[in-house]
């Protein structure tokens, strides 16, 4: 006997308040890599920390919100779906903030491997990002999403 698929839905007031959650855990990973680099000035980690929470929000609302609304629309509304929005956004951003524009920008001379290098050094830094990404997406989903019964 077959299970019946899970429908989950969303509301306009859950999204605000996934889109905060995700601005806060953005703003609270700045703030932790902040304290990982050495600063320990009170009003030096609030302001990193603000920073961070805004600009979070303005990617999650400019780069991820068109992704999560298509994959919405499309009916991929699972946890992994929010994850895969996140990672696959955090990736390009910063892969592509490291090569140039993804080499269609000018780029400073530089030989064949020191490219190869660059490439790999873009990807694998951004990963560990990514990784991050993937999970504040989990917990914007979790914030989101209800399934109906």
């Amino acid at each position: 006997m077959a299970r019946a698929p899970r429908i989950y839905e969303t509301t306009l007031d859950r999204t605000g308040f996934a889109l905060g959650t995700g601005a806060l855990l953005g703003g609270l990973t700045v703030l932790v890599l902040v304290v990982l680099g050495g600063a320990r000035e009170p009003l030096t980690l609030i302001g990193w920390f603000l920073l961070g929470s805004a600009f979070s929000a303005i990617a999650i609302t400019a780069v991820a919100g068109p992704l999560w609304l298509v994959m919405h629309v499309a009916g991929l509304r699972r946890a992994r779906h929010a994850a895969m929005i996140g990672a696959a956004a955090a990736l390009a951003i910063l892969v592509g903030a490291q090569t140039w524009g993804f080499g269609l920008l000018e780029m400073p001379p530089i030989d064949n491997n020191t490219l190869l290098y660059r490439w790999v050094s873009a990807v694998l830094t951004s990963a560990v990002v990514a990784v991050i990404a993937a999970l504040i997406g989990l917990a914007m989903w979790r914030v989101a999403y209800r399934r109906v019964d």
